[in-house]
């Protein structure tokens, strides 16, 4: 019952401030959202320490007859085990903070403030569905949802042409990634005659040798279901080539960015590979395809983050980077790390957006960090937790990101794989890139002289305590989680903490070898975060003339992470204008010309022809008599030429 209470308030939140807040206010929505939200967390997080620390039972809780249909069913149930049960707790948790900081940050803004707070809460209800899912269609309903829920909240402000674009390109850009899951979950279909968990991953070695046809040549079934629920997670979380939605998506609210980039939308394609890891685990194939884009991620996404300039954007690709590295330990089969990495990074990426939201807040709505510098002093507890979040990020010891990040560089080598080792190497160099864009970050926005307007400094001040003391709660978990949860996400209690939610293969030992690498392999990581955080302190704050001279000496490079690889304008080049060609020549030569232009020419002669015709009814007797004399002689003339 508790779990359905977690799952089920956000909606009904979100259904009374949708239905009933012009008429009860936008004070009384918000209260009535967050009560839930609140409620909802405390169910959510009781039922994540049950789970954690007391062994509570795993098991379905039914809900009613979905789909019924010849051999399709799909009853519609809440899953009960560890997988579902984390996510259930960090969502619940994240999402009400969010919804608390979010009284404080859109408290002047000129839109209802209900319509905000129903959208924040379908957005978290529809996540809900998502990872409590027990069967494939569930899930996709829960999938689709929070891209719905995601378009109303990026183009919130609606009167914005480029939040109204953002909004549409990430429509977009993610159906593509959707129509390869659809097939994916057809073709589960096919091969297990269920979308059903229990019965997919009861089946898992009955059809491991089932072989699927394509382009003329036989693939291994499982192989071929990888890659295409692969690629409907490349879309939702944002991989190299589907990433594109996503730094646009910072058009929406701070508090959006937060939810969908820390606890909701971005996070569900690395759920779906722990939560589909029983047919993954046998499809090597398909995973050393995820290690490679994981780890291509984390470094590409990694270098666009040291040269952009507005402070969100440098945010929304560090969370490119760190999917990469979720993607990465999903690739070597270590979802157990892949997780643990979500769950931190909840904690330390939605601390980093509402900070952003803070400063942002206290500096009149600029995002530009060229325009900042100074802002220590004036809000001393946003720059802490800016700290905070930022030694998390960097894999910096005693902070949660030490032990997750960590662990999926040690696990990506001690798969001793080839598609392991690249992610190994990309990790370790996006780690490097990490601490130097979030130190490049801080020491712009909060050191050297103040660039603001002088009007706008004037104005600088602490955010109010609804939005810092979310902040402060982060931090907490920011700072501990990763040393509290590390024995039951990846050390030695693994085995009793995830009691069969994630499914790995008997030949499978890579936490076992994480425990016996070499001594540098452990250390890589934190050398290399030390050594970008001092590169980024030297660069700008002791010889600021670096930056510039780096950028006019390399130029191509810098231009190359400053327009984000020029992938806007390739898929502009490759697919925008030739769509809008192809549709400019069907609207005016196939519909104006072809369709509209054959009726209409047609009706025209008849029109013209009809009125030649008229001008012969003069209403004169004698030309009337002349003209059937003629008829007659020409009739007389045609019988005599006949005879």
């Amino acid at each position: 019952m508790m779990y359905a209470i977690a799952v089920f308030s956000p909606l009904v939140g979100c259904l009374i401030a949708g239905l009933l807040g012009r008429s009860i206010g936008g004070r009384a929505a918000q209260g009535v959202t967050i009560g839930f939200m609140i409620l909802a967390a405390i169910c959510g997080v009781t039922a994540f320490v049950e789970n954690t620390w007391y062994d509570a039972e795993q098991e379905t809780v039914p809900l009613l007859s979905w789909v019924v249909s010849s051999t399709l069913h799909a009853d519609w149930a809440l899953r009960h085990d560890t997988l579902s049960v984390t996510m259930v707790g960090m969502v619940t948790f994240i999402a009400t903070l969010i919804h608390i900081y979010s009284v404080g940050y859109m408290a002047h803004d000129a839109y209802p403030v209900y319509r905000f707070f129903s959208y924040l809460s379908l957005f978290t209800f529809a996540m809900l569905m998502l990872v409590t899912a027990d069967n494939l269609l569930q899930l996709f309903f829960g999938w689709e949802g929070v891209g719905l829920a995601s378009y109303l909240l990026i183009g919130y402000w609606y009167d914005k042409p480029s939040a109204c674009a953002a909004a549409i390109k990430a429509m977009i850009v993610n159906r593509i990634g959707d129509l390869a899951f659809v097939v994916g979950i057809a073709l589960v279909f096919f091969t297990f005659g269920s979308i059903e968990f229990p019965a997919i991953f009861g089946a898992i070695e009955q059809h491991q040798n089932d072989l699927y046809g394509l382009f003329g040549t036989n693939f291994r079934a499982y192989e071929v279901i990888g890659v295409l629920l692969f690629i409907g997670a490349m879309g939702k979380s944002a991989q190299i080539g589907l990433h594109t939605w996503l730094p646009d998506a910072m058009e929406g609210p701070t508090p959006v960015s937060a939810l969908i980039h820390a606890a909701t939308m971005v996070t569900a394609g690395v759920f779906l590979m722990a939560r589909m890891s029983p047919i993954m685990s046998y499809a090597p194939y398909a995973l050393a395809f995820v290690a490679v884009i994981g780890g291509t991620t984390a470094f590409f996404a990694a270098t666009i983050g040291c040269a952009q300039t507005d402070i969100k954007r440098v945010i929304a690709y560090s969370t490119c980077s760190q999917l990469g590295y979720m993607f990465v330990a999903a690739g070597v089969a270590a979802y157990q790390a892949s997780i643990f990495h979500l769950f931190t990074h909840a904690f330390f990426k939605a601390l980093l957006f509402l900070s952003a939201g803070s400063v942002i807040h206290a500096v009149s709505g600029e995002q530009d960090m060229r325009k900042m510098g100074g802002l220590w002093r004036h809000i001393p507890l946003t720059y802490t937790m800016f700290w905070v979040g930022s030694l998390a990020l960097g894999g910096v010891f005693p902070f949660a990101g030490y032990y997750s990040k960590d662990a999926i560089l040690e696990a990506s080598y001690a798969s001793g794989t080839l598609s392991g080792m690249y992610g190994f190497w990309c990790g370790l160099l996006g780690a490097f890139l990490t601490a130097f864009y979030s130190w490049r970050l801080i020491i712009m926005t909060f050191h050297g002289k103040p660039r603001a307007d002088h009007h706008v400094m004037e104005h600088v001040h602490e955010s109010p305590f609804v939005m810092t003391g979310p902040l402060i709660l982060l931090a907490i978990g920011a700072t501990v989680n990763g040393f509290v949860f590390r024995r039951e996400f990846i050390g030695e209690g693994w085995p009793e903490f995830w009691r069969g939610a994630i499914v790995i293969t008997a030949n499978n030992h890579v936490l076992e070898n994480m425990e016996h690498l070499p001594g540098w392999v452990g250390l890589a990581p934190t050398v290399a975060g030390l050594t970008g955080i001092a590169l980024a302190y030297l660069a700008y704050m002791f010889v600021p003339s670096i930056p510039p001279a780096f950028a006019r000496v390399f130029r191509p490079i810098y231009l190359l992470a400053y327009n984000k690889w020029y992938f806007d304008e390739l898929y502009d080049f490759l697919f925008v204008r030739p769509t809008f060609w192809l549709a400019r020549n069907l609207w005016q030569i196939g519909d104006a010309t072809l369709i509209d232009g054959a009726p209409n020419g047609m009706a025209e002669i008849a029109a013209g022809s009809s009125r030649q015709v008229v001008k012969i009814q003069t209403g004169s007797i004698a030309v009337y008599a002349f003209v059937m004399l003629i008829g007659v002689v020409l009739l007389l003339g045609l019988y005599m030429l006949v005879r």
